[in-house]
Order: structure tokens, then sequence, then C-alpha cells
């Protein structure tokens, strides 16, 4: 594994000056010559000079009894003066939210910053204030009341065995921490592992931590300081209800004395319900907006409805928030969480293969898990086609479409009820892709999710790279077959498309040009460098959709993948163009900067205090070649005399990233100078660029793109391409802020320091997180190529003990002690198996601790 070392270079410490002394290659002194000696009796025999010495010795002793004696002292010695850096608590601020803001909510003191190193501008915001708008936000703004969970679990309590037990998510919360009977609720006892105690305390000082987030060691990142957080790893047992959920992190401003965590744990498992983030299909207002949506099937003979996913009504108690992004701010459910049974086993965990199964989670613990299979029963998936499956659906729902005919189109949209576009997911995966069971459980779960279960919204198409290029994958349909047969199980045979960096290379043919660097040394037409050319090409052969998901193999979502897309859309087109680029180069950090609306406000008075003008439409640079079909991609809601703030409400997003869109220029990125086709004796064109590729991009973005490469000869950087294309041309773009998760205690503006550090305090510029010197710091989040918490979460949430880090000899993921598994959550104990919410996690190499390679 990666030492700490790797992060930092090691400087030797210099030559000690002590060791000066006795080096003999000093000069000596040689001068040898007598001196008269002092002599202390000769001077005080003097009257005179008695007299100074005696008055100067009484002097210095009063001196310093004044300075001494607090009680002397005419200045009041405030202790909290001391602790907060020698200030007043009213000093420097005459608005209190702002110092709650920026004290330390982590264990140890940070000095604060002055209010322009963070913001520039002060919020009216604190803590208390963001806990209550999540707490009293909307439950899912987008489904129909009938469909929210929380309706659902109204008609499906949440129960035990026992009938007289008490419904967890409607007692009050002294009835349930006190009044409950010791079958139903009990403490915790000591000798639990797992991390769950029956008090916790918020806020409390660990005399341990302060030294290690006060310095920098030269030895490692600063954030391996940080304590290991424990509330990720609580299970089912700790479940309340939202209302009395606190959650370990953030914490809330100090109190004195500390708050208290009063940790549940119940006997008996509570009972997930049914979870539908979909649209009430078969609601009034549905059908008279919209055609009606037939119901959809798994097989062929059309028996076997889609079955349902599960959810529990309610947060693990003391499991931390999204330090990064938000469920709120998107429109995702933030009240409910997922354990592997609710989420994957309508799909075949927990049932073998002889079953319909996948065989997994056999060996795991699985107290409760038949609650899933109550309704749909074990579905065996051994003979489904989802090619099929897919095409079916659409045929049965396919009036409520558009076509992507343009003149079709424009009939369909001035008659008759409202017509929706279609979205393909198009997953890249390659020959040699080593398909695990877990694999094969998460793209059931995509393609039931999103096709079968909105009635043909969804495609899914995989979209496979053949490395060989002798391959004659075109000219002999026996040759294709075969390497899809040996490289995709049969149930996905039907959703792979080909391609090959040959067939690029004929797709895009011609002289590229010079590139201004490439320091993988890779081909133009390299997937390496290159990876949308056949997503350009992709959607050339399909018109039929409107936008295309780019997504990969290795990434996961542990809540319903409809919710996922769909809410991201929603909240594209709700986005303003006026200050989104502003907005998309930076994290939002719900704990610094409050709720989504104040993070906007905050940007924007970012932009007035810069005197710079936001960026909307096109941007203009030297050597900038316009495309044959124009630059006019402005909506009408940006024309002049439109009030400024809804110019582009209500416009679907071109670009939907899911990292920020960062300045590339000096950003000390690696491959940010990857540009080719343009003049290189001019500047390089101005960049914006985003990590990880997956990103939803709309047909005519890829128009663009696609214009660029062929006509032009224009491209950069596969991560990089889609973002600039749309800065160059006046598309929208946007960083959509879903919640990411963090392993350690960070303090909020060292999260702010480490992530928005870079040109004008956002991720871009020099001091960029991307920068290959600062994305150490990313290991310790949920998403990010480099993540190591992501995929360890991930394998602890599927039931497998890992070494998370922590305990005797912690440090990252794969040290100290290992935790969890079937013994663990099997344990009375303990608080049963993890819980979480939904959340991206990303890169998931391996599942199974079976699958790693040595």
């Amino acid at each position: 594994m990666e030492k700490i070392s790797s992060f930092v270079t090691r400087h030797s410490g210099s030559l000690s000056t002590m060791a000066l002394k006795n080096d003999t290659y000093l000069p000596t002194h040689t001068d040898t010559k007598p001196r008269p000696k002092f002599q202390v009796k000769a001077l005080l025999g003097h009257c005179l000079y008695r007299r100074v010495a005696i008055w100067t010795v009484v002097i210095f002793a009063l001196l310093a009894t004044v300075i001494i004696d607090p009680h002397l002292n005419t200045q009041s010695r405030n202790v909290l003066h001391m602790v907060h850096g020698g200030k007043s608590l009213s000093d420097e601020s005459s608005d209190p939210t702002e110092n709650v803001l920026l004290q330390n909510q982590d264990n140890a003191f940070v000095h604060s910053p002055r209010p322009a190193d963070i913001h520039r501008v002060r919020l009216g915001v604190n803590v208390d204030v963001v806990e209550e708008v999540t707490d009293k936000s909307p439950i899912d703004p987008y489904s129909s009341s009938e469909n929210t969970i929380s309706d659902i679990a109204d008609e499906t309590p949440i129960t035990t065995p026992d009938e007289d037990s008490i419904n967890v998510f409607r007692e009050a919360p002294d009835r349930l921490l006190e009044g409950s009977s010791s079958e139903e609720l009990e403490d915790v006892p000591n000798s639990a592992t797992d991390d769950t105690s029956k008090n916790e305390v918020i806020g409390q000082e660990n005399d341990d931590i302060n030294p290690m987030v006060e310095e920098e060691d030269a030895n490692g990142p600063k954030w391996l300081k940080y304590k290991h957080l424990d509330g990720y790893y609580r299970g089912l047992r700790a479940l309340v209800h939202p209302l009395d959920y606190k959650p370990e992190y953030p914490k809330p401003p100090q109190s004195n004395p500390p708050e208290l965590i009063s940790m549940p744990h119940r006997a008996d498992l509570p009972k997930p319900v049914v979870y539908r983030p979909q649209p009430d299909y078969s609601s009034d207002e549905w059908r008279r907006n919209y055609v009606q949506v037939n119901p959809c099937y798994v097989d062929t003979d059309k028996k076997v409805l889609p079955p349902d996913l599960y959810a529990y009504s309610g947060l693990v108690q003391g499991q931390p928030r999204a330090a990064i992004g938000s469920h709120d701010a998107l429109g995702l459910q933030s009240n409910v969480c997922f354990d592997r049974f609710g989420r994957y086993g309508p799909y075949g965990l927990g049932y073998s293969l002889d079953r319909g199964g996948v065989s997994e989670s056999l060996d795991t613990e699985s107290e409760g898990s038949e609650t899933v299979w109550e309704q749909s029963g074990q579905i065996n998936w051994n003979d489904v086609d989802w090619a099929e499956a897919q095409a079916q659906c659409f045929i049965s729902n396919q009036d409520r479409f558009f076509t992507g005919n343009q003149t079709r189109d424009a009939e369909l949209a001035s008659s008759g009820r409202k017509k929706l576009h279609r979205t393909a997911i198009v997953v890249r995966t390659y020959v040699g892709f080593k398909w695990s069971a877990h694999a094969v459980l998460n793209f059931r779960a995509m393609v039931s999710e999103l096709n079968l279960k909105s009635g043909g919204e969804y495609d899914v198409h995989f979209l496979l790279h053949v490395r060989d290029n002798n391959a004659p994958i075109w000219a002999d349909t026996s040759t294709a077959q075969e390497i899809i047969n040996s490289n995709v199980p049969a149930e996905f045979h039907g959703l792979c498309t080909l391609w090959s960096e040959a067939q690029m290379k004929l797709f895009y043919p011609g002289n590229f040009g010079d590139t201004f660097e490439n320091p993988s040394n890779g081909d133009i037409h390299g997937v390496y460098r290159s990876a949308h050319m056949p997503l350009q090409h992709f959607a050339v052969m399909h018109p039929e959709y409107e936008h295309f998901w780019n997504w990969e193999m290795d990434m996961r979502w542990t809540g319903s993948y409809y919710e996922l897309f769909d809410r991201l859309g929603k909240w594209g087109a709700n986005q303003s163009r006026v200050g989104a680029w502003e907005r998309s180069a930076k994290y939002y950090i719900p704990g610094l900067h409050g709720t989504w609306e104040n993070f906007t406000e905050l940007v924007n008075n970012e932009i007035q205090a810069s005197k710079t003008p936001p960026i909307l439409g096109p941007v203009s640079f030297t050597g900038k070649v316009a495309l044959s079909q124009g630059e006019d991609f402005m909506p009408a809601s940006c024309t002049s005399g439109s009030e400024p703030s809804l110019c582009g409400v209500g416009e679907e997003a071109d670009l939907i990233a899911l990292n920020p869109l960062f300045d590339a220029d000096e950003s000390g990125w690696v491959f940010a100078g990857d540009v080719t086709g343009y003049q290189t004796m001019l500047p390089k064109p101005p960049r914006r660029c985003s990590i990880v590729t997956a990103s939803r991009l709309s047909r005519r973005l890829l128009s663009v793109m696609h214009e660029e490469t062929w006509r032009l000869h224009h491209t950069m950087f596969s991560e990089m391409f889609p973002s600039t294309m749309a800065f160059h041309h006046g598309l929208k773009a946007v960083f959509a802020p879903h919640p990411v998760f963090i392993d350690r205690d960070w303090p909020q503006v060292e999260i702010d320091k480490a992530f928005n550090g870079g040109k004008d305090h956002t991720s871009g510029g020099h001091g960029s997180p991307f920068d290959l010197n600062n994305e150490h710091n990313h290991k310790g989040t949920s998403w990010y190529y480099n993540s190591e918490f992501g995929g360890l979460l991930w394998r602890r949430w599927l039931g497998y003990a890992q070494m998370d880090g922590r305990g005797q000899n912690g440090g990252r993921a794969g040290e100290g002690a290992m935790r969890g598994g079937r013994e663990e959550e099997q344990d009375p104990v303990n608080s049963g198996r993890l819980c979480l919410r939904s959340m991206l996690v990303h890169p998931i190499k391996w599942e199974d601790p079976a699958e790693k390679e040595d």
C-alpha cells in the first residue's frame, strides 16, 4: 500500500548548531594575554554603587509582584479570551453568528480566519439554524406525497415481532429512550465493540487531539491527524426517528456542559418499508398532464413485475451528515437509510444461484432480511434478458416520449398531454473487465429502477471497448458475439455496443495538429485521452435520446437510481445561469456555508466584490473558431429586459458534473495542458475541467463536441473536453453538490481551505485540490478516483470485516484493527448491520474480500 511518506517529501534535518561548538575545523581562540578579574566585592564597597544596587533589586521585586498578581492587574484576564486567541468574544465582529460558524467544532482550537479569507461576506447563519432547516425540509418535493416513504410507513408500520412493541418512528423521544421495556429498547452493554456507547459527548475537548490539529506533521498530511468518525459503523439497533437524530459530525456549537447523545439499543430490529421515489403514475394529477404509464415486466410472459427496493424510515443515531454537498439541496430524501438487503435483496442478494440469486451474503448477518421478499418472492433472475425487457417496456410506453425527430417532436410538443425526453445511461466497460456477483446486482438494480419502474424513461447501455484493433467486430458478427459472450454476463448481452480505437480513427480522421502537452504519451484517439469520442459517436447513432449519462463500472449508489438521476436532472433545470460557473467552481460545505440559498448569495457577493462580471454566454479568446451551427445557445429567459436571476431557470442543463468545474490553468492538475489542435504559438485556450468523467451531457453539447472534433480537429483530455466546450460556446453547465462523506473529524474551515483553497477561493488555479500534491485530501472522502474511504465503507455496508484505520496502530484504510463482519454484526451487544443514507461511492475495485487480488 502507498505509504504516508509518498504524500509529502521528507526533508532531512539541518545540521545542529550545537554540534558546531565541538567541530575541530572551527578556528580556536589563541589570545593568551592575562585579563583583569571582575571583583564584585570591590564594586559594592563604594556606598553609591551599593545604594543603586539595593534600589534596583527593590524596584524589580515590586514590578514582578504587580505583574504576577492578577488582583493587582487593572485588565480583566478572561479565560475565554485565551481560549479564543486572546480576543474578546465581542471584538472584531458585531455579528455573534460569525464566530459560531468559525469557532472550533472539532475537539481542537482553530484560529478563526478573517471574514474576507472565508467568504468576503458575512453570513447570518449558524449551525443550529442549518440543522433546523434540514429537519424541517420537505421529504421529497418532486414525488407525489402518496409515494414518500413516510406515508408508506403510515400504511406499513415499522414494528417488531411483538405486537405491543413500540413503533420506533412515532414515539416521542422520552418514551423512546426511557419508557420502553428492556426487551424493546436496551442500553448498550459496556462490552459493546462496534463503537456504540450509551452516551456520547458532542463538543467535548480531547487534549490528545489538540496538538494534532494545531501542527502539520512534516511526515504526513494534516488530515491523518484528525480523529476517525465512528458513527458510520453503527447499525440498525441504533435507528431513531429523524427528529431525535443527532449527528456525530459536523458538531453543533460547543455547549457547557457538553450535549449528550443518548444511544439507543433495540433488542429487535425494525422492519423496512417499500421505497418508491418515482411519481405516482396512477394519480389524477399525473393522468391529467401526462400520457398513461403502462406496467413493465421482467419476463417475456409479462408475469413478473420489477421488485421494489426497501428502506428504513429513520436514521442511525450519531451517523455523520455529509461534509460536502447535501441531500436537501438536491431534493434527495435525507431521513431514510438503506441496508444491503433492502437495496440488493430484491435483485438476488441473500439467496443461492440455484434459486435465481447470486449466492452472495449467505455468509453475512441476515436477521429480518426475509421482509424484502414478502411481496415479490425471491425472483429467479437466471433467464432474464434485460435488453428484451427494456425494449418491451419502451414499446408499451412509446406514446409518452419525444422521438428525436425535430419535425415530429415539434408537432408532439404543441398538441395533447406533455411528452418527456428520454435519457440513456451509457456505462463504459472493456474487454477483460472482471464481473462479480455484486456488479451483476448493481446493474440489475439500475435497469429495473431506471427503465422498468419508470415506464421506459431511461435506457441502460454498455459501451464495450475492444482493445484488439485487429478484431473484425464490424465485418464478422460471430466475432463480435464471441467477444460479448466472453466478457459480459448473458443477461446483459443485448445491452452492449462495441467500439475500438481503430473505429475512432476512421470516424474522426485527419491531422489533429500539435498538442501543448501530452504527459501520458497516449494516442489522440486512445481511450485514456479521448474517452469522449465513443460517447459522441454513440449519440450520433442514437437520436432518440436527449441526454446521456456517462457512467463507470466501479461506481455505486446506496439508494434508488431513479431518485438519483431524476433529482439531479430536476435540480440542474432549476438552476439560474447567472453565477452558475462561479458556484460550480466551489465545493458547497453545508456546515460552513449554511443552506444552498446562503451559498448562492455568498457566491453572488463574491462576484460583486471581485468587480468582475459573472461568466454568462460564450467566452471569447484569441484563436477561437466559430461553429457552423452558430453560438446561439442562450434561452429566451436570458434576453434583455428579463429578470436576471431567472436566466436559465427551467432550462435543462447541458452538463451536470459530479465534481467542481474548475479553472484548469495553473491548477497543478497533471493533464491541464493536454490540449490538441489549437495554435501552439498562442496561449492555451481557457479551460474548465471536472475530475471523474461521470456526468450528464445533452445532445446539443455532444453535437458541439462532435463538430469541434471532426471539423476543427480540437480535443482535450477526457475530463476537460466536455466542460470546456460548454464554457467556450455558452451552454448551461452545473456542478451538482451531491452528498460526500468524510472519514475524519475535520474542522469545517479546514475542509474549506483544502477543497476551496485555489484562486479566488475556488477549487481552480493555484492551490487547487486537484493539484497532484493536494489530491491526497480526497482519500478520506466517499467520492473521488483515489478515495480509500468509499470502498472501505461500501464493503463494511455489505457485511465484510475491514481494517478501517481505527484502533491500535490505526491510520489509513487497510490499517488498524479488523472490524465488522458476521460475528460482530450478529453479536446482540452490538448494533447490527449498517444502514446508510443514499450516497455515491467511488472507486469500488473489489467487494467480497475473496475477489481481492494479492
